[in-house]
Protein backbone atom coordinates (compact mmCIF):
# COMPACT_ATOMS: atom_id res chain seq x y z
CA UNK A 1 0.00 0.00 0.00
CA UNK A 2 2.99 2.28 0.38
CA UNK A 3 3.21 2.55 -3.41
CA UNK A 4 4.62 5.81 -4.74
CA UNK A 5 3.19 5.28 -8.20
CA UNK A 6 -0.11 6.82 -9.24
CA UNK A 7 -2.85 4.20 -8.80
CA UNK A 8 -5.98 3.45 -10.82
CA UNK A 9 -9.30 2.91 -9.07
CA UNK A 10 -12.18 1.11 -10.79
CA UNK A 11 -15.17 2.90 -12.36
CA UNK A 12 -18.89 3.17 -11.68
CA UNK A 13 -19.92 -0.23 -10.35
CA UNK A 14 -23.65 0.19 -11.02
CA UNK A 15 -22.83 1.57 -14.47
CA UNK A 16 -20.60 -1.31 -15.54
CA UNK A 17 -22.99 -3.81 -13.97
CA UNK A 18 -25.65 -2.88 -16.53
CA UNK A 19 -23.48 -4.75 -19.06
CA UNK A 20 -24.36 -7.93 -17.14
CA UNK A 21 -27.87 -7.27 -15.81
CA UNK A 22 -29.37 -4.58 -18.07
CA UNK A 23 -30.83 -1.32 -16.78
CA UNK A 24 -32.67 -2.81 -13.80
CA UNK A 25 -30.17 -1.16 -11.40
CA UNK A 26 -31.49 2.43 -11.59
CA UNK A 27 -34.39 3.36 -9.34
CA UNK A 28 -34.05 0.32 -7.08
CA UNK A 29 -33.94 1.35 -3.39
CA UNK A 30 -31.02 -1.08 -2.96
CA UNK A 31 -29.44 0.00 -6.27
CA UNK A 32 -26.66 -2.45 -7.27
CA UNK A 33 -26.60 -3.90 -3.73
CA UNK A 34 -29.64 -6.08 -4.54
CA UNK A 35 -27.49 -8.15 -6.90
CA UNK A 36 -25.20 -9.21 -4.06
CA UNK A 37 -28.09 -11.52 -3.16
CA UNK A 38 -29.79 -12.14 -6.49
CA UNK A 39 -26.92 -12.31 -9.01
CA UNK A 40 -23.50 -12.70 -7.34
CA UNK A 41 -21.98 -13.89 -10.63
CA UNK A 42 -22.74 -10.48 -12.17
CA UNK A 43 -21.03 -8.79 -9.20
CA UNK A 44 -17.90 -10.93 -9.68
CA UNK A 45 -17.87 -10.30 -13.44
CA UNK A 46 -18.24 -6.55 -12.95
CA UNK A 47 -15.19 -6.52 -10.66
CA UNK A 48 -13.34 -8.62 -13.22
CA UNK A 49 -14.17 -6.18 -16.03
CA UNK A 50 -12.38 -3.40 -14.16
CA UNK A 51 -9.37 -5.52 -13.22
CA UNK A 52 -8.95 -6.69 -16.81
CA UNK A 53 -8.99 -3.06 -17.92
CA UNK A 54 -6.20 -1.81 -15.69
CA UNK A 55 -7.68 -1.08 -12.23
CA UNK A 56 -5.16 -1.40 -9.39
CA UNK A 57 -8.01 -1.61 -6.91
CA UNK A 58 -11.67 -2.58 -6.81
CA UNK A 59 -14.30 -1.25 -4.41
CA UNK A 60 -16.65 -3.76 -2.85
CA UNK A 61 -20.30 -3.47 -3.91
CA UNK A 62 -21.29 -2.23 -0.44
CA UNK A 63 -22.00 1.46 -1.11
CA UNK A 64 -25.75 1.04 -0.68
CA UNK A 65 -25.72 -1.91 1.71
CA UNK A 66 -27.22 -1.62 5.17
CA UNK A 67 -28.86 -3.93 7.65
CA UNK A 68 -32.01 -1.76 7.51
CA UNK A 69 -32.11 -1.85 3.71
CA UNK A 70 -31.69 -5.61 3.49
CA UNK A 71 -34.26 -6.23 6.23
CA UNK A 72 -36.80 -4.00 4.49
CA UNK A 73 -36.26 -4.84 0.83
CA UNK A 74 -34.92 -8.42 0.93
CA UNK A 75 -36.80 -9.49 4.08
CA UNK A 76 -33.63 -10.74 5.76
CA UNK A 77 -33.07 -10.65 9.49
CA UNK A 78 -30.23 -8.68 11.07
CA UNK A 79 -27.70 -11.52 11.10
CA UNK A 80 -28.52 -12.55 7.52
CA UNK A 81 -28.04 -8.94 6.41
CA UNK A 82 -24.60 -8.74 8.06
CA UNK A 83 -23.66 -12.07 6.49
CA UNK A 84 -24.69 -10.80 3.06
CA UNK A 85 -22.42 -7.77 3.49
CA UNK A 86 -19.51 -10.07 4.40
CA UNK A 87 -20.29 -12.27 1.42
CA UNK A 88 -20.26 -9.22 -0.84
CA UNK A 89 -16.63 -8.61 0.17
CA UNK A 90 -15.91 -12.28 -0.61
CA UNK A 91 -17.23 -11.74 -4.15
CA UNK A 92 -14.48 -9.14 -4.65
CA UNK A 93 -11.93 -11.69 -3.39
CA UNK A 94 -13.24 -14.28 -5.88
CA UNK A 95 -12.84 -11.75 -8.71
CA UNK A 96 -9.31 -10.94 -7.55
CA UNK A 97 -8.32 -14.63 -7.49
CA UNK A 98 -9.80 -15.20 -10.96
CA UNK A 99 -7.87 -12.21 -12.27
CA UNK A 100 -4.58 -13.32 -10.69
CA UNK A 101 -5.07 -16.80 -12.16
CA UNK A 102 -5.65 -15.25 -15.61
CA UNK A 103 -2.47 -13.18 -15.23
CA UNK A 104 -0.46 -16.19 -14.08
CA UNK A 105 -1.65 -18.29 -17.04
CA UNK A 106 -0.87 -15.45 -19.46
CA UNK A 107 2.51 -14.89 -17.74
CA UNK A 108 1.61 -11.28 -16.94
CA UNK A 109 3.35 -9.67 -13.98
CA UNK A 110 1.18 -8.12 -11.26
CA UNK A 111 2.78 -5.81 -8.64
CA UNK A 112 3.05 -7.55 -5.28
CA UNK A 113 0.04 -6.97 -3.02
CA UNK A 114 -2.20 -5.87 -5.90
CA UNK A 115 -4.97 -5.59 -6.85
CA UNK A 116 -6.27 -4.02 -3.64
CA UNK A 117 -9.76 -4.64 -2.29
CA UNK A 118 -11.27 -1.51 -0.77
CA UNK A 119 -14.56 -1.50 1.14
CA UNK A 120 -17.01 1.04 -0.23
CA UNK A 121 -18.52 2.92 2.72
CA UNK A 122 -21.17 5.24 1.29
CA UNK A 123 -22.81 8.04 3.30
CA UNK A 124 -25.57 7.75 5.88
CA UNK A 125 -27.94 9.40 3.41
CA UNK A 126 -27.63 6.60 0.84
CA UNK A 127 -29.79 4.17 2.82
CA UNK A 128 -32.51 6.79 3.31
CA UNK A 129 -33.26 6.60 -0.43
CA UNK A 130 -34.42 10.21 -0.50
CA UNK A 131 -31.54 11.83 -2.37
CA UNK A 132 -30.06 13.25 0.84
CA UNK A 133 -26.62 11.83 0.06
CA UNK A 134 -26.51 14.62 -2.53
CA UNK A 135 -27.55 17.36 -0.09
CA UNK A 136 -26.29 16.21 3.31
CA UNK A 137 -29.53 17.59 4.80
CA UNK A 138 -29.50 14.90 7.50
CA UNK A 139 -26.47 16.65 9.06
CA UNK A 140 -28.93 19.27 10.32
CA UNK A 141 -30.97 16.88 12.46
CA UNK A 142 -29.10 13.56 12.93
CA UNK A 143 -26.57 13.27 15.77
CA UNK A 144 -22.98 12.30 14.84
CA UNK A 145 -23.17 9.26 17.13
CA UNK A 146 -26.29 7.99 15.33
CA UNK A 147 -24.35 8.22 12.07
CA UNK A 148 -21.20 6.49 13.34
CA UNK A 149 -23.23 3.74 15.05
CA UNK A 150 -24.98 3.10 11.74
CA UNK A 151 -21.68 2.98 9.82
CA UNK A 152 -19.96 0.78 12.39
CA UNK A 153 -22.04 -2.33 11.60
CA UNK A 154 -21.10 -2.32 7.92
CA UNK A 155 -17.49 -1.30 8.55
CA UNK A 156 -17.01 -4.20 10.97
CA UNK A 157 -18.62 -6.67 8.54
CA UNK A 158 -16.27 -5.54 5.75
CA UNK A 159 -13.19 -5.64 8.00
CA UNK A 160 -14.09 -9.10 9.23
CA UNK A 161 -14.42 -10.36 5.64
CA UNK A 162 -11.00 -8.88 4.80
CA UNK A 163 -10.26 -5.63 2.96
CA UNK A 164 -7.09 -3.61 2.41
CA UNK A 165 -8.69 -0.27 3.28
CA UNK A 166 -11.97 1.64 3.49
CA UNK A 167 -13.28 4.14 0.95
CA UNK A 168 -15.31 6.64 2.97
CA UNK A 169 -17.00 8.05 -0.10
CA UNK A 170 -19.59 10.43 -1.52
CA UNK A 171 -19.69 12.18 1.85
CA UNK A 172 -21.84 15.32 1.44
CA UNK A 173 -21.17 17.04 4.77
CA UNK A 174 -18.17 17.88 6.94
CA UNK A 175 -19.79 16.62 10.15
CA UNK A 176 -20.14 13.05 8.85
CA UNK A 177 -16.54 12.98 7.60
CA UNK A 178 -15.16 14.30 10.89
CA UNK A 179 -17.26 11.87 12.95
CA UNK A 180 -16.12 8.90 10.87
CA UNK A 181 -12.44 9.87 10.91
CA UNK A 182 -12.51 10.35 14.69
CA UNK A 183 -14.20 6.96 15.10
CA UNK A 184 -11.66 5.25 12.85
CA UNK A 185 -8.74 6.85 14.71
CA UNK A 186 -10.17 5.89 18.11
CA UNK A 187 -11.60 2.43 17.47
CA UNK A 188 -9.81 1.07 14.39
CA UNK A 189 -6.28 2.48 14.63
CA UNK A 190 -4.77 -0.12 12.26
CA UNK A 191 -7.28 0.46 9.45
CA UNK A 192 -6.27 2.51 6.41
CA UNK A 193 -8.84 4.63 4.57
CA UNK A 194 -9.52 7.54 2.28
CA UNK A 195 -12.24 10.18 2.50
CA UNK A 196 -13.92 11.45 -0.67
CA UNK A 197 -16.44 14.28 -0.49
CA UNK A 198 -19.44 14.90 -2.73
CA UNK A 199 -19.32 18.50 -4.01
CA UNK A 200 -22.01 20.53 -5.77
CA UNK A 201 -19.69 23.01 -7.49
CA UNK A 202 -16.02 24.03 -7.76
CA UNK A 203 -15.66 25.07 -4.12
CA UNK A 204 -18.31 23.62 -1.80
CA UNK A 205 -19.55 20.31 -0.43
CA UNK A 206 -23.09 19.21 -1.25
CA UNK A 207 -24.19 20.46 2.19
CA UNK A 208 -22.55 23.85 1.65
CA UNK A 209 -19.27 23.73 3.60
CA UNK A 210 -16.09 24.93 1.91
CA UNK A 211 -14.23 21.92 0.46
CA UNK A 212 -10.71 23.13 1.30
CA UNK A 213 -11.73 24.01 4.85
CA UNK A 214 -13.40 20.60 5.34
CA UNK A 215 -10.40 18.71 3.94
CA UNK A 216 -7.96 20.74 6.04
CA UNK A 217 -10.10 20.08 9.13
CA UNK A 218 -9.86 16.33 8.48
CA UNK A 219 -6.10 16.61 7.93
CA UNK A 220 -5.76 18.50 11.22
CA UNK A 221 -7.69 15.79 13.10
CA UNK A 222 -5.36 13.17 11.64
CA UNK A 223 -2.26 15.20 12.47
CA UNK A 224 -3.39 15.79 16.06
CA UNK A 225 -3.97 12.08 16.51
CA UNK A 226 -0.69 11.18 14.78
CA UNK A 227 -2.70 9.19 12.25
CA UNK A 228 -1.67 10.78 8.94
CA UNK A 229 -0.17 7.46 7.83
CA UNK A 230 -3.61 5.81 8.15
CA UNK A 231 -5.13 8.13 5.55
CA UNK A 232 -4.35 7.11 1.96
CA UNK A 233 -5.87 10.31 0.55
CA UNK A 234 -8.56 12.96 0.79
CA UNK A 235 -10.56 14.10 -2.19
CA UNK A 236 -13.78 13.99 -4.17
CA UNK A 237 -16.00 11.55 -6.01
CA UNK A 238 -19.35 11.57 -7.82
CA UNK A 239 -18.71 15.14 -8.99
CA UNK A 240 -18.62 16.76 -12.43
CA UNK A 241 -15.02 16.46 -13.68
CA UNK A 242 -14.84 20.19 -14.49
CA UNK A 243 -15.12 20.94 -10.75
CA UNK A 244 -12.12 18.82 -9.76
CA UNK A 245 -9.22 21.09 -10.75
CA UNK A 246 -10.59 24.20 -8.96
CA UNK A 247 -11.45 22.09 -5.91
CA UNK A 248 -7.93 20.64 -5.78
CA UNK A 249 -6.32 24.04 -6.43
CA UNK A 250 -8.23 25.47 -3.46
CA UNK A 251 -6.64 22.80 -1.25
CA UNK A 252 -3.19 22.18 -2.72
CA UNK A 253 -2.62 25.09 -5.09
CA UNK A 254 -0.40 27.05 -2.69
CA UNK A 255 1.44 24.01 -1.31
CA UNK A 256 4.80 22.77 -2.56
CA UNK A 257 4.93 19.21 -3.92
CA UNK A 258 6.27 17.99 -0.56
CA UNK A 259 3.51 19.74 1.39
CA UNK A 260 0.61 18.60 -0.79
CA UNK A 261 -2.14 16.54 0.82
CA UNK A 262 -2.42 13.23 -1.11
CA UNK A 263 -5.62 13.30 -3.15
CA UNK A 264 -8.11 10.76 -4.50
CA UNK A 265 -10.48 11.57 -7.35
CA UNK A 266 -13.13 9.55 -9.15
CA UNK A 267 -15.62 11.84 -10.85
CA UNK A 268 -18.67 11.09 -12.94
CA UNK A 269 -18.34 11.02 -16.72
CA UNK A 270 -19.53 14.61 -17.10
CA UNK A 271 -23.01 13.60 -18.23
CA UNK A 272 -25.89 15.26 -16.42
CA UNK A 273 -28.82 13.34 -14.95
CA UNK A 274 -32.34 14.41 -15.82
CA UNK A 275 -35.21 12.80 -13.88
CA UNK A 276 -37.39 12.35 -16.97
CA UNK A 277 -34.84 11.61 -19.70
CA UNK A 278 -32.01 10.00 -17.71
CA UNK A 279 -28.33 10.70 -18.42
CA UNK A 280 -27.66 13.32 -21.10
CA UNK A 281 -24.65 14.88 -22.82
CA UNK A 282 -22.21 11.99 -23.35
CA UNK A 283 -21.11 13.55 -26.66
CA UNK A 284 -19.99 16.74 -24.87
CA UNK A 285 -17.90 15.04 -22.17
CA UNK A 286 -14.16 15.66 -21.97
CA UNK A 287 -12.56 12.19 -21.65
CA UNK A 288 -11.44 11.70 -18.05
CA UNK A 289 -7.98 10.56 -19.09
CA UNK A 290 -7.33 14.07 -20.44
CA UNK A 291 -7.38 15.39 -16.86
CA UNK A 292 -4.85 12.91 -15.46
CA UNK A 293 -1.69 15.07 -15.86
CA UNK A 294 -3.19 18.21 -14.23
CA UNK A 295 -4.79 16.28 -11.37
CA UNK A 296 -1.48 14.52 -10.74
CA UNK A 297 0.30 17.90 -10.58
CA UNK A 298 -2.17 18.95 -7.89
CA UNK A 299 -1.46 15.90 -5.73
CA UNK A 300 -3.75 13.12 -7.01
CA UNK A 301 -2.45 9.68 -6.01
CA UNK A 302 -5.54 7.61 -6.89
CA UNK A 303 -7.66 8.27 -10.00
CA UNK A 304 -10.74 6.39 -11.23
CA UNK A 305 -14.34 6.92 -12.20
CA UNK A 306 -17.81 7.08 -10.63
CA UNK A 307 -21.27 7.25 -12.24
CA UNK A 308 -21.41 6.58 -15.99
CA UNK A 309 -17.81 5.43 -16.21
CA UNK A 310 -17.38 1.98 -17.71
CA UNK A 311 -14.49 -0.47 -17.80
CA UNK A 312 -13.46 1.00 -21.17
CA UNK A 313 -13.07 4.42 -19.48
CA UNK A 314 -10.84 2.85 -16.82
CA UNK A 315 -8.72 1.31 -19.58
CA UNK A 316 -8.05 4.79 -20.98
CA UNK A 317 -7.39 6.30 -17.54
CA UNK A 318 -5.01 3.41 -16.87
CA UNK A 319 -3.08 4.17 -20.07
CA UNK A 320 -2.78 7.85 -19.08
CA UNK A 321 -1.66 6.87 -15.57
CA UNK A 322 0.98 4.50 -16.96
CA UNK A 323 2.35 7.39 -19.05
CA UNK A 324 2.60 9.58 -15.92
CA UNK A 325 4.25 6.80 -13.93
CA UNK A 326 6.77 6.27 -16.73
CA UNK A 327 7.70 9.97 -16.65
CA UNK A 328 8.01 9.91 -12.85
CA UNK A 329 10.33 6.90 -13.05
CA UNK A 330 12.49 8.55 -15.65
CA UNK A 331 12.74 11.82 -13.69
Amino acid sequence: MGSTRLLVKDGGFGTQMTVHVGNSVDGDPLWSARFNATNPTAVINTHLDFLQNGADMILTNTYQTSVEGYMEYLELDEQESIELIKNTVRLAHIAKEKYLTECYEAQLAVPEGFPLIIASIGPFGAHLHDGSEYTGSYADYVEPKTITDWHRVRIEACLEAGVDALAIETIPCQMEAEALVEMLCDDYPEVKFWVAFQCKDESTLAHGEDFAEAANAIWDILRERKALDKCLALGVNCVHPKFVTPLFKSLNGERTADEQIPLVVYPNSGEVYDVTTGWQGREHCVPLENYVPEWTQLGAKIIGGCCRTYARDIRRISEAVHAVNKLKKAA
